[in-house]
């Protein structure tokens, strides 16, 4: 199955092109505004280096969040289009077990990302690793950093990644002391989206264009007025 992936739930965005779990192409691109003018250039990018048409699509993930609110709709309003037009279904995955997949391996069992939430908060969760699969100890959501961090179990080690961590490191650290560990890995989910989306399409768990959201935790700015 030839699968695209898009997130642009956060300031690294990426796309990815797989065939089933391999990694055909992939690209990212640090964001400081918008990636509107940069997504499409990016699809266009993974589909000639990997010679490929975007007619052979058979199917999409998208990272839905959470994340920023202007970030996700770029992503999802352009994935839906493709979609649409196309009729191919939609694998829809969090943001958060897309970063903790990029922590996987052997050693790491509870894995924690975080990411920047603003107004003094964070987008968080605690999966469990296992061979077969990441299960949530702490569930995803939005959370202020000392009840979230407050919760951790201390006892034991666990590995950390997500923009999260530029803001909140020294807090998480009074919290955690030498249990924390934090793996040099970038934040571009691209890949790990389009192979949690793969799981959901090959198990018949994909959505159609008009039945994709976005995942949100809390209201935007805009709502909050209203």
């Amino acid at each position: 199955m030839l699968i695209l992936a898009v997130d642009t739930t956060t300031l690294s965005g990426s796309v990815a092109l797989l065939e089933n779990t391999r990694l055909l192409s992939e690209a990212g691109f640090d964001s400081p505004s918008t990636h509107s003018r940069r997504l499409l250039p990016a699809i266009d990018f993974v589909l000639k280096t990997s010679q490929k048409e975007v007619n052979e699509i058979e199917g999409y993930a998208a990272a839905v969040g959470p994340g920023s609110f202007t970030g996700i709709r770029i992503g999802l309003s352009t994935v839906k289009s493709l979609a649409f037009a196309s009729g191919k279904p939609i694998g829809a995955v969090s943001t958060l077990q897309a970063l903790a997949l990029k922590l996987r391996h052997p050693q790491a069992k509870l894995l924690c990302p975080i990411v920047d939430a603003k107004k003094g908060e964070v987008y968080a969760a605690l999966f469990e690793s296992s061979l077969l699969e990441m299960r949530e100890i702490i569930p995803q959501g939005v959370y202020g950093p000392d009840d979230f961090f407050s919760n951790l179990p201390s006892h034991r080690v666990i590995y950390f990644i997500g923009n999260g961590l530029e803001v909140y490191r020294e807090k998480l650290l009074r919290y955690l002391k030498d249990r924390a560990r934090f793996p040099r890995r970038s934040y571009f989910i691209g890949f790990e989206v389009g192979l949690l989306g793969y799981e959901l399409l090959r198990d018949g768990k994909g959505v159609g264009s008009q039945d994709l959201e976005p995942l949100y935790f809390r209201k935007s700015q805009a709502e909050e007025k209203n």
